[in-house]
C-alpha cells in the first residue's frame, strides 16, 4: 500500500459514506455566525466548486473544468480541490472558508452530510428541476429512484446523485479454491456465509482471517442490521415528492417513494439489532473474523489481494482500488450481501449541494446539470474508483481491465432489491456515528457484552437525537 492515489483517492470511498461528521455539525451550529456579508475584495466573479481533492485526480478535475467552459464560456469556474484526509477534515476546511467569507458556491457532499446541508446550509433544487424537466428526463431515466430519494429532504430535492456505493461482498478466488468452494449464488443466506467462512478457516493457516470488516457507519454493522430487517434508528419516509416522482418515473418505480428519509427513534435494544450483534460476536468467538477496527480500511487492500483475508464488504470503488494494487481481475469476484430476514442492502451516494450564501445560484445549477451528464461522469470515473449513479455507464468494457467478473452486481443491488436504502444519516449524524462506533467495539468484546453495550448505546443515541441542529 504505497501508491498515494490508492490510499488517498480510491480507499477514501471506504470512509466517504460513514466518516465522522463532527465538523459538518459544527458548520451547521455556526450558521448564524457564518451568514454575514462576505469579506470585501474576496470575490473574483468565478463560480467556485469545492470537491474533496483526493476524490478526483488532477486530470479529472482539469477535464471537469474544461468541459464546463466549453458549454458555458460566460461562467468562469474555479474548482477548489480541497486536500483532506477524510470527509470530516474536508467539511472542517469548508467551515473555515465560510467563516473567512470565501465560501464556495457548491460543495461535493456525501450521504452523511445530505440532510444536515439541506436543513441548514443548502438550497432546494425543486424550482430548477421543474423548469428544466424536459432536459432532465434522460438523467432520471438513467438513475435509480432510490439514489434520488436519498438526496431528498422533507419533500425537496437537494442534490443530483452522481455516484454511489452499495455494500456488497468481495471474495478472494485464491482463498475460495483453497477451500474447495465457488463464488456463492445470488440468493445465499447468512448460514451459507458462516459455512463458507468455516471452510476457509479449515483450509488456511493461523495468519488468515476469513472475514474482515471495519467499524464505521458504512459497511460496518449496518449491512447486518439491514439484512435482519432492522435499523439503528426507526426509518420512515417524509411526505411529499410526488412532483418529482410523477414527472420522471413510471408507476412501478415511484410506488412507495416519498419526500426523503426520516431517521428518528433509536432502537439499539430491538431484538433484531441484538441478534445481529450476537451473530457477529459469535464469528469473533470462532475466530472467523477479528474484532472490527476503526478507520477507513486503508490496510485492507494489501491483506485481501495477498489472500490473508477471504471475504470483506465493499462497493464498486474497490474494483479500481484492487486494480491499482496490482490484483488480477480474475483474482476476486463480488456477490450480493447474504440474506437473513431480508436481502436489503445499504448504500452511500454523493452529489453537489448548492450553498445558500451563493450569489450565483443560476450558474451553480448549470454546473450541477453539467456534472450529472454521462460524458462528464465518464471522464471523471475512468478508473472505476466508484460506482456511477448512471446505470448506462456500467458496461462490460468498463470492467474488462479491472474486474470483477460479477460487475453487474454493483447496480443490480439497486435493481434487484429496490428497497435498498441509504445509511441512517439524520442531521445529528455526527453524534449518531460516534455512539455507534464506541459501543460496537464494546459489544463485540464478548458474547455476554452485547446486550449491556446496546443498552448503553440506546441511552447515548437518545441523547444524541434530542440535540437540536
Amino acid at each position: 500500500m504505497t501508491d498515494s492515489h490508492l490510499t488517498r483517492r480510491t480507499l477514501l470511498r471506504y470512509g466517504a459514506y460513514g466518516a465522522g461528521a463532527a465538523a459538518l455539525a459544527g458548520t451547521a451550529a455556526s450558521w448564524d455566525r457564518l451568514t454575514g456579508a462576505d469579506v470585501p475584495g474576496r470575490d473574483d466573479g468565478s463560480l467556485v466548486v469545492a470537491t474533496l481533492g483526493s476524490a478526483f485526480d488532477p486530470a479529472a478535475v482539469r477535464a471537469l473544468r474544461e468541459g464546463f467552459r466549453e458549454l458555458h464560456p460566460d461562467i468562469p469556474l474555479r474548482v477548489n480541490a480541497v486536500q483532506a484526509v477524510d470527509w470530516s477534515d474536508f467539511f472542517a476546511k469548508i467551515l473555515t472558508q465560510i467563516a473567512a467569507g470565501t465560501a464556495p458556491d457548491l460543495v461535493y457532499v456525501a450521504t452523511e452530510g445530505v440532510q444536515l446541508f439541506a436543513r441548514r446550509l443548502g438550497v432546494p433544487l425543486d424550482r430548477w428541476v421543474r423548469r428544466d424537466a424536459d432536459e432532465l428526463r434522460e438523467y432520471f431515466a438513467d438513475v435509480h429512484p432510490s439514489l434520488v430519494e436519498s438526496m431528498m429532504y422533507e419533500g425537496s430535492l437537494h442534490q443530483l446523485p452522481v455516484e454511489f456505493n452499495a455494500a456488497d461482498m468481495y471474495l478472494n478466488r485464491q482463498v475460495l479454491r483453497r477451500a474447495g468452494a465457488d463464488v456463492p449464488p445470488p440468493d445465499w443466506t447468512r448460514d451459507d456465509f458462516t459455512a463458507l467462512l468455516r471452510r476457509m478457516k479449515r483450509s488456511s493457516d493461523a495468519h488468515f482471517t476469513p472475514y474482515f470488516w471495519t467499524n464505521r457507519l458504512w459497511g460496518g454493522v449496518m449491512p447486518w442490521l439491514f439484512a435482519n430487517d432492522t435499523n439503528l434508528l426507526a426509518e420512515s419516509k417524509a411526505p411529499g415528492g410526488s412532483w418529482l416522482w410523477d414527472t420522471f418515473y413510471p408507476a412501478d418505480q415511484r410506488r412507495g417513494r416519498g419526500g426523503g428519509f426520516r431517521w428518528t427513534t433509536p432502537q439499539a435494544t430491538d431484538d433484531r439489532v441484538a441478534e445481529a450483534y450476537e451473530y457477529l460476536a459469535s464469528l469473533v468467538r470462532e475466530d472467523l473474523c477479528t474484532r472490527p477496527e476503526g478507520g477507513n480500511g486503508s490496510n485492507l487492500v494489501g491483506v485481501f489481494s495477498t489472500g490473508r483475508v477471504g471475504v470483506t464488504p465493499a462497493g464498486g470503488f474497490w474494483a479500481g482500488g484492487l486494480h491499482l494494487a496490482g490484483m488480477d481481475p480474475d483474482g476476486y469476484d463480488v456477490q450480493y450481501f447474504p440474506r437473513r430476514l431480508t436481502q436489503r442492502h445499504q448504500f452511500g451516494a454523493a452529489g453537489y449541494a448548492m450553498l445558500r450564501t451563493s450569489k450565483m445560484q443560476d450558474a451553480a445549477w448549470e454546473f450541477i446539470k453539467y456534472a450529472a451528464r454521462r460524458d462528464t461522469l465518464t471522464r471523471l470515473f475512468r478508473s472505476n474508483q466508484t460506482t456511477p449513479a448512471r446505470r448506462s455507464m456500467l458496461t462490460e468494457a468498463r470492467y474488462r481491465d479491472t474486474g470483477p467478473a460479477g460487475w453487474r452486481v454493483f447496480y443490480d443491488t439497486l435493481d434487484r432489491f429496490p428497497d435498498t436504502g441509504p445509511i441512517p444519516a439524520p442531521p445529528q449524524v455526527a453524534e449518531v456515528e460516534q455512539v455507534l462506533l464506541k459501543h460496537t467495539g464494546a459489544a463485540l468484546s464478548s458474547p455476554r457484552a452485547v446486550r449491556p453495550a446496546l443498552r448503553r448505546m440506546q441511552g447515548d443515541l437518545e441523547q444524541a437525537m434530542e440535540r437540536e441542529i
